[in-house]
């Protein structure tokens, strides 16, 4: 007895950059397909030929390699499906066609959209679900042809049988139930030549294998029309799952500002791929513990029953949580490479690794860093106005005896906090924070220890001199 491996699959359009929906998509199938010890399959569906573009596919291939959601079968590494564009598998299409027309199953539409948008505003005056009213499916062969040579150029429109219940039980949903004769003929070939997308869609899961597939509920009503056509074509189905979609604040759908960003843009931000694994893969979808997990861990953690059917909400304070939890666990030379593009320049050489030891507790992004690296390293230092005024209310003397600590024991941090603190007489808060102040402009930050061997020793002496001077 042999037992189906899982096998899920990604299939975006390359019409733009991947968002949070999209990733959140191929997340839970990556996921699945790991925690059954499946294969996740990605396919480019790129039918649309006006809007599909080459550097999308590219994008997308990069961004989900960044993300660390790899796939065993694909446009750039093949399979035993192959093509995984779905631009190149025209003449499979066409030979499934060909098998609906000799079975009758299928027929030229020829009616025009203004016809089709009539028809369906008479429907709905009528208060009847507006589906096609079948204006073409009764036309002889001498009919069909005298349209041809109008130069009409018709859709082909799928037969759907009369009576029927179309019944699946949903991965996400639970036990759906469609009746076809509320869902009408269908196209499923447009008047281009072009396949719908649905029918492409239901062939190449079929074709390639696909034994679980998760998608927006946006696709559900595809989900009866597609197990009709498998069941005309003698092909297998998938279990469907269909996701709450993912909403803003107002439960609307999300909006640029709200986090409808796409993975370029929050990449070119600064967020870390396991930030934004985490936070996707608890939107919509629960774990038993919610602490940190790598990839592997969500993926063993992953379960079916934890989807939820209310819409996800966005929420940009816990996608920052994450962001915050990404850093503080990543490696050092991974933070570095992180960091090197906006700090490379101002942080020596010597001092990357304990420079990264010394912001991580106080960054989330690079920018963050940049800040840090002025305060350590800069020639100019801008004090806040909570480190000015704490410095004029400080002693001149004070910064006198921490200049003379500083040269007896350098950046040597008990030591040279001991001696200045038997040197002013001044503990706690009073011995270290005018330090803090004068070394760094500000009030609160990485350790002081670190400060003391990060900032250069000339660079300390200079700063020192000046909070000691009268303003």
């Amino acid at each position: 007895m042999t037992t189906t491996i899982c096998k899920t699959r990604f299939a975006p359009s390359p019409t733009g950059y991947l968002h949070l929906g999209n990733v959140r998509t191929a997340l839970f199938n990556a996921l699945l397909a790991r925690r059954r010890q499946g294969r996740f399959l990605l396919r480019v569906e790129d039918t649309d030929r006006e809007r599909s573009r080459p550097e999308y596919v590219a994008a997308l291939l990069e961004d989900l390699r960044w993300l660390g959601l790899d796939w065993q079968e694909g446009p750039d590494i093949g399979g035993p499906h192959p093509p995984y564009a779905q631009s190149e598998r025209t003449a499979i299409y066409a030979d499934y066609y060909q098998r609906l027309e000799e079975t009758n199953q299928v027929y030229p539409c020829f009616c025009t959209p203004a016809e089709l948008a009539l028809s369906r505003k008479t429907q709905l005056a009528a208060g009847r679900p507006p589906r096609y009213a079948g204006t073409c499916a009764r036309l002889n062969v001498a009919e069909q042809q005298a349209r041809c040579d109008r130069g009409l150029q018709p859709t082909l429109r799928f037969r759907t049988p009369v009576g029927q219940k179309v019944q699946f039980t949903d991965l996400a949903r639970g036990p759906q139930q469609f009746a076809s004769d509320d869902i009408g003929d269908f196209i499923i070939r447009r008047a281009d030549g072009g396949p719908q997308f649905f029918f492409a869609n239901a062939v190449d899961d079929a074709l390639m294998g696909v034994t679980h597939l998760l998608r927006g509920e946006d696709h559900l009503s595809n989900t009866p029309r597609q197990l009709l056509l498998l069941e005309a074509l003698h092909l297998p189905a998938p279990h469907y799952g269909h996701l709450a979609l993912i909403v803003g604040a107002d439960s609307g759908p999300l909006s640029k500002r709200e986090g409808h960003f796409s993975v370029r843009e929050l990449r070119s931000s600064g967020y870390l791929p396991e930030a934004l694994l985490n936070y996707l893969a608890r939107l919509g979808h629960s774990y038993e513990h919610d602490h940190w997990m790598p990839l592997a861990e969500l993926a063993e953690n992953f379960a079916l029953e934890r989807l939820g059917r209310a819409p996800a909400h966005y929420d940009e304070a816990q996608l920052l949580h994450w962001q915050s939890e990404a850093v503080q666990r990543a490696a050092p030379e991974q933070l570095w490479v992180w960091l090197e593009s906006a700090v490379g320049k101002e942080v020596p050489i010597t001092c990357r690794e304990a420079f990264v030891a010394a912001v991580r507790p106080n960054i989330r992004f690079p920018a963050d860093a940049v800040f840090w690296a002025e305060r350590l390293f800069g020639a100019e230092l801008a004090l806040s106005e909570d480190s000015r005024a704490l410095i004029a209310q400080t002693d001149s003397a004070f910064f006198s005896h921490a200049l003379a600590a500083y040269a007896e024991y350098g950046a040597v941090y008990q030591p040279l906090m001991d001696d200045l603190k038997r040197r002013t007489g001044v503990k706690g808060k009073a011995l270290f924070m005018p330090l803090r102040a004068a070394l760094t402009g500000e009030l609160h930050g990485p350790e002081l220890a670190r400060i003391l061997t990060l900032v250069p020793a000339d660079l300390a002496r200079r700063r020192l001199e000046a909070a000691g001077r009268p303003v």
